[in-house]
């Protein structure tokens, strides 16, 4: 807004000045040319501010191209061409105006989730609809969702099918049909049929309401872009001033018998063109691009520096369960304890009893057993964190923990996750499980070596067995395998990196991995399920259940930074072939100011390529 009425006030200055000394016929009250003196005084207003920020960034440790602008606005300033300090002036206020504004057009996805917010529920109450804040429903609570209506919460469906299109959460760009019994995320729109919804989860909870969270984080911290045109600054602002010298020493050779203003004013023509406005709005510009692009890849990042981090990432390091896996277990072997049992009777056995329960590992054996293999179970006990107990005909079959199941049963030698089974109190073998790989994780890890990533490590506190078995399905060296690893463990591997191999990203999903997220150059978390410890801890977040969005990041963080650096070395090597010109005398400061604008314009325009998808899609994992 600030920028914006420097921008205004400009602008009510050139148009006052325009009246007096062009329609009024240059009066001057009390002698003075108050056109002159109030674009001179707004002049050194803002080369004083500017100078003082640029005394801020010599402070912090970095070289700032500023010195251009400000010796551009003292310079015309003291030749007298007022209008051509005003023409820099709106060149500087205009260029910012412009960022601004090129920043807002960059930005409106994330502005359109959070305008999307679910705020109004339908509620029913004895059978009568009552609209109600989303924040004050309670679960239990019924919901009517209309057709074309947004699902406020989480919630279940009690009454009604219809199909709901859930694009902006999962990336799904089929709409899911759903009925009753089945889960809502809210965020989803509802299709063609009304139904209604059982509130499971408070608002502030939800699927939705989380993403929005962490969007409303990532804006409450913005980013800090660092003037990626102050690498370029000591050379170009060498070569500026080299010209401009050059520019005023030739008029004073070339020409003696001209006054210092005359000679002057060809330096200041060069300062005119030379201003770095265009170098300093390439990066944040094209940075917010990038930030955009992520959002509609469903990747929100929570700092524009994290951007320029990734793109430069030389190590990967993943948490194994929940990440490279699915966190489902699937069976792995079925070991009778000796050749009078099957391995169908055993795992009927074993599944039948486990039916009521609702532990993972109950769940996954059940949902890998075919049907036809249940059996009636009658008697069920369970004993918690320790197994279950059910009477199949005239058999006790226990199922759990080998301690539960035989403790006198000598200890086996198994490094994977496993259930044990007794019949009548007799060991009759076990059943393990291992973690399904995502069908996504090993294109991911080639895709990654493809752009550029050196070291791909898995951090795991699982069993090295089962963690080296994970690793050479997802294509990971077994060097680069640590397990058996505590969260701290999984930081100081990290810390560990050498040096030639930083930065370093680090990828999970669970509240362990927090820390590890914290500790990595970059931390990118699975969100899918909501904002988690790990989420809260990142500096981006995958909202999609999908591995391969880490290739998307890296895709649009290189393609980012690439539009960036092109954008200044493009805007330097123009600005630099404008000085020559200038230095020839053939372009008026007036001019010469109006050129920089075209080019402040052509530099926006090229910093919002970064919102374009990278080229080389096969590569990056980003669609065609």
């Amino acid at each position: 807004m600030i920028r914006q009425w420097k921008f205004l006030t400009v602008i009510a200055l050139g148009i006052i000045g325009l009246i007096l000394d062009f329609l009024c016929g240059k009066p001057a009250i009390l002698s003075l040319p108050v056109s002159e003196i109030l674009i001179d005084l707004f002049g050194i207003f803002m080369a004083i501010s500017m100078l003082i920020e640029m005394l801020q960034t010599i402070k912090e440790g970095n070289w700032g191209v500023d010195i251009l602008a400000i010796i551009a606005i003292v310079s015309t300033m003291l030749v007298g061409d007022y209008w051509a300090a005003w023409m820099i002036l709106i060149m500087f206020t205009g260029g910012e105006s412009l960022e601004d504004y090129a920043t807002g057009q960059a930005d409106r996805e994330l502005r359109a989730l959070l305008q999307n917010t679910p705020r109004i529920a339908h509620k029913l109450v004895n059978g009568n609809v009552e609209d109600v804040k989303v924040d004050d429903l309670k679960i239990g609570d019924t919901v009517l969702i209309k057709p074309g209506n947004q699902v406020p919460v989480d919630g279940e469906i009690t009454k009604g099918s219809s199909s709901f299109d859930q694009s902006s959460l999962t990336g799904e760009s089929v709409p899911v049909d759903k009925t009753i019994g089945d889960k809502l995320m809210s965020g989803s729109l509802n299709g063609d049929s009304s139904v209604e919804m059982k509130v499971t989860t408070l608002a502030k909870d939800s699927e939705y309401q989380s993403i929005v969270a962490l969007v409303k984080s990532s804006q409450a911290k913005p980013a800090k872009f660092v003037k990626m045109a102050d690498r370029y600054a000591v050379p170009f602002t060498i070569i500026s001033l080299v010209i401009g010298i050059a520019a005023w020493i030739t008029s004073a050779v070339m020409q003696p018998g001209l006054g210092w203003q005359e000679h002057f004013m060809r330096f200041a023509q060069v300062m005119v063109v030379a201003s770095p406005c265009p170098l300093l709005i390439a990066a944040p510009v094209a940075m917010v691009s990038g930030m955009s692009s992520m959002s509609r890849n469903h990747i929100i990042v929570k700092s524009g520096t994290t951007l320029e981090k990734l793109a430069n990432i030389l190590t990967f390091a993943f948490d194994k369960t929940g990440t490279l896996t699915k966190n489902q277990l699937v069976i792995d072997e079925i070991i009778p304890a000796d050749d009078s049992l099957s391995k169908d009777r055993l795992q009927g056995l074993a599944a039948s009893v486990e039916q009521q329960s609702s532990h993972i590992i109950a769940t996954s054996l059940v949902n890998n057993t075919p049907k036809s293999l249940l059996l009636n179970v009658s008697n069920i006990k369970e004993t918690t964190g320790e197994g279950v107990t059910g009477q199949v005909d005239d058999d006790e079959i226990k199922v759990g923990k080998l301690s539960f199941v035989d403790p006198n049963h000598p200890k086996l030698n198994v490094n994977s996750t496993a259930i044990y089974i007794a019949i009548n109190n007799k060991f009759a073998g076990y059943i393990t499980f291992k973690d399904q790989i995502r069908p996504e994780t090993k294109t991911t890890i080639a895709r990654l070596r493809r752009q550029g990533v050196k070291q791909i490590m898995m951090l795991t506190g699982d069993h090295e067995d089962v963690a080296e078995k994970i690793a050479q399905s997802a294509g990971i060296n077994k060097s680069e395998v640590h397990a058996d690893l505590l969260p701290d463990q999984k930081i100081k591997a990290i810390k560990n990196v050498t040096p030639d191999l930083r930065p370093v990203a680090m990828v999970g999903d669970g509240v362990n991995d927090a820390p590890s997220l914290m500790a990595a150059d970059v931390g990118i978390a699975m969100g899918a399920q909501g904002a988690t410890a790990a989420s809260e801890s990142a500096d981006m977040v995958i909202m999609v259940n999908d591995l391969s969005k880490v290739n998307d990041a890296v895709a649009i963080s290189k393609h980012t930074m690439k539009v960036a650096h092109i954008d200044i070395i493009t805007a330097i090597c123009v600005v630099i072939l404008i000085e020559l010109v200038a230095f020839t005398g053939i372009i008026p400061a007036f001019w010469g100011a109006i050129l920089q604008e075209a080019v402040d314009l052509t530099t926006i325009l090229l910093a919002l390529l970064a919102k374009t998808k990278p080229t080389k899609p096969d590569q990056t994992g980003l669609s065609k």
